[in-house]
């Protein structure tokens, strides 16, 4: 069977379609005048389009290639760490498409140098905190439920995101801290090795007192307090020979750092019902005053 040609006809008209497919593609407004202008067309943002849905579907797909063997906890952060990284590869399809479309990106990133940075400068703060953000997910150098101290507030970590992590203090107020201040800043973490910390609370006893007897009630006094854990076992230091008193700190370790001033407070309250049991008192401070009288008044 012979294939028949197509008619003269027929080949204009398809020229005359793909004609006014190109002509209505390149409609769109110019920008700028000469060399650097830039025309902006519908065949530019059809193409910007179907680039930002091509993208779109190939970065869900690779976020759930990375992602499915992962822990939930692990995969919530990958998933944070992911999102920054979407800005970058959807700056990188713009520029791509845009030099694809027949555009010199060179003149569009001198063009855009000074205002990239000054966007630099003002958000510095804002880049460290996202920085800051991706390390602690990283490198796990900080969990929810851990208890950090910053700029002496003790707070319980609720919400960890990529600018800021979120914290409960012991007051029931929520502390919001930049990310940035845990690469910059010494932050004390109380639960990042282990859940148990050791506690003190110190006491001053009178000079002559039955430093051996004291030993025992202030570790009867911590042992019997309910979250102070028995093992390891509560123990006494005699820490130094103070102006009017000795001075000792019973030492004890707790599971619940968040509510050790309670248990520090229980703890006081144990000591004073048991000193005053067995007659050790707790001595006010005491100073020497020594009047001097001048000589010539005597005269």
């Amino acid at each position: 069977m012979v294939q028949e040609k197509p008619s003269k006809t027929e080949v204009l008209l398809k020229e005359d379609v793909w004609a006014t497919i190109k002509e209505f593609l390149n409609l769109g407004i110019h920008v700028g005048e000469g060399d650097s202008s830039i025309h902006i067309t519908i065949g530019l943002f059809l193409m910007l389009t179907l680039s930002f849905i091509i993208t779109y579907f190939a970065l869900k797909w690779l976020r759930s290639l990375f992602t499915r063997k992962m822990p939930d906890e692990d995969k919530q952060k990958f998933i944070s760490i992911f999102k920054f990284i979407n800005y970058f590869v959807y700056i990188i399809v713009v520029l791509v498409t845009i030099s694809a479309a027949g555009i010199n990106i060179t003149l569009l990133i001198t063009a855009s140098a000074a205002l990239f940075v000054g966007l630099g400068l003002a958000l510095q703060e804002l880049f460290q905190d996202i920085i800051g953000g991706v390390f602690i997910i990283l490198d796990k150098s900080l969990s929810v439920g851990d208890i950090v101290e910053v700029d002496h507030k003790v707070g319980r970590v609720f919400e960890i995101k990529l600018r800021t992590t979120r914290a409960i203090t012991r007051d029931d107020k929520v502390i919001i801290i930049p990310n940035h201040k845990f690469i910059s800043d010494t932050i004390y973490n109380y639960t990042q090795n282990h859940r148990s910390t050791r506690e003190s609370v110190k006491v001053g006893v009178a000079y002559g007192s039955d430093v051996n007897l004291v030993t025992t009630v202030l570790e009867e006094a911590a042992m019997e307090q309910k979250g102070v854990l028995s093992n390891p076992k509560p123990f006494v230091l005699f820490e130094d020979f103070g102006d009017s008193a000795l001075m000792f700190s019973v030492q004890f370790y707790i599971n619940d750092s968040f509510s050790d001033p309670k248990i520090k407070s229980a703890v006081r309250y144990a000591i004073d019902a048991k000193f005053r049991e067995h007659r050790i008192s707790i001595p006010f401070p005491q100073r020497d005053v020594h009047i001097f009288q001048n000589s010539s008044d005597n005269g």
